[in-house]
């Protein structure tokens, strides 16, 4: 009975659809947004819903979509069927493993075991990350130096091994007890680079490699992340920003594109199609941020992320944007994105469907990266 009230409900609104339209485009101008900011990590965001009515009808119709997902046995509609994870052993001769590879296999066996990659995209250690995964479930990245062997690893995911006990999930204490005291500053060229006293990350130098460990400081501080990478490939990299080229940007726009896929689908939420027109506005904005010496979601001209989405022609039924500034690598603006809330929200918005995101560099090689988000308004 409760799911006819649900359908009839659906079936009202969808009737109505064509007035309630008309009264989105009159009054979307006056909307206010929700905006956060962190002076420290550097980033913001700015997200805009419509009305109530707009609300309730989607709230409505993805009840009722659950509902007939539990009859049906489907999943609603956007979110992949859930995936078997692998069976996680224990790593041979590395302290710590990303689904079942170490840095130095070899390119042949991570492709026997992971398949062939999805994306292959050029990073800021001068190599490129290769991404495996099954529509994003079970996410893996891997770099490869010029023989195919195996220099970098990344996992957002539940992929993580160690003979130490270390695993996603666990503590930011129990890591510390197992691997001792973390880093607090890198070496490049003449220069160490001091890390943030209040970081949500710990950098390792175990067994020939640097082990980041990323915590998720909304559920207290858990490891939600890993980074790994050679002592010869971090050894490479003689700069803390990596030089800017178009190479690079696509590189990082395409990365941070597949890290907020990886983390919907950890989350079972639907995976986000990439949009081409969004992006050149959010590329617009990037490089507007990074040639005149500014942050903020308001450019110069006064506009808000809205009005350039407008003067895009790009019409949206919710739409969000997310900042961020100064990180040297799309890993670490996304783990920072995922630590802010307002950020996270947006990157966690179940009603978003479309994602186009812009990166430019400053004349100091930084980074400024400009996340749009949106689902189309017919």
């Amino acid at each position: 009975m409760r799911y006819l009230v649900i359908l009839m409900s659906c079936l009202f609104l969808y009737i109505s659809w064509p007035a309630i339209d008309d009264r989105i485009s009159a009054v979307k101008d006056s909307f206010t947004g929700s905006l956060s900011s962190s002076s420290e990590n550097q980033e913001k965001n700015y997200s805009l819903s419509l009305n109530s009515i707009i609300g309730g009808f989607e709230s409505l119709q993805q009840e009722l979509n659950t509902a007939l997902g539990k009859y049906t046995g489907k999943q609603p509609k956007g979110v992949s069927e859930k995936i078997k994870k692998p069976d996680l052993g224990i790593p041979a001769d590395q302290v710590l493993s990303v689904h079942n590879i170490e840095i130095g296999d070899s390119k042949k066996d991570t492709e026997q075991q992971l398949g062939i990659a999805k994306r292959s995209s050029y990073n800021e250690y001068g190599v490129h990350w290769n991404t495996y995964h099954q529509n994003y479930q079970n996410f893996t990245m891997a770099a490869y130096d010029e023989n195919g062997i195996v220099e970098g690893l990344y996992s957002n995911q539940d992929l993580i091994s160690s003979r130490l006990g270390i695993k996603h999930g666990i503590s930011r204490e129990k890591v510390l007890d197992q691997l001792g005291e973390p880093l607090t500053k890198i070496h490049k060229r003449m220069t160490f680079y001091k890390l943030p006293a209040d970081r949500d990350y710990d950098l390792f130098h175990i067994d020939g490699t640097y082990i980041t460990i990323f915590y998720d400081k909304h559920e207290g501080d858990a490891v939600t992340s890993i980074q790994i990478i050679s002592e010869r490939l971090e050894n490479k990299k003689q700069d803390y920003y990596s030089e800017a080229n178009d190479q690079l940007k696509e590189g990082f726009e395409y990365q941070l594109f597949d890290l907020t896929n990886a983390e919907r689908a950890e989350k079972n939420l639907p995976i986000l199609s990439w949009d081409e027109h969004i992006r050149e506005t959010a590329r617009n904005h990037s490089k507007d941020m990074a040639e005149n010496n500014y942050f903020s979601h308001t450019n110069l001209e006064g506009q808000s992320p809205f009005d350039r989405m407008a003067e895009d022609d790009i019409k949206f039924s919710v739409a969000g944007e997310n900042l961020a500034y100064g990180q040297n690598s799309s890993v670490f603006a996304h783990e920072g994105l995922m630590n802010s809330l307002g950020h996270r929200k947006n990157i966690l918005q179940p009603d978003y469907r479309l994602l186009g995101i812009g990166v430019a560099f400053n004349n100091k090689s930084q980074p400024y990266y400009t996340e749009n988000y949106y689902s189309k308004r017919y």
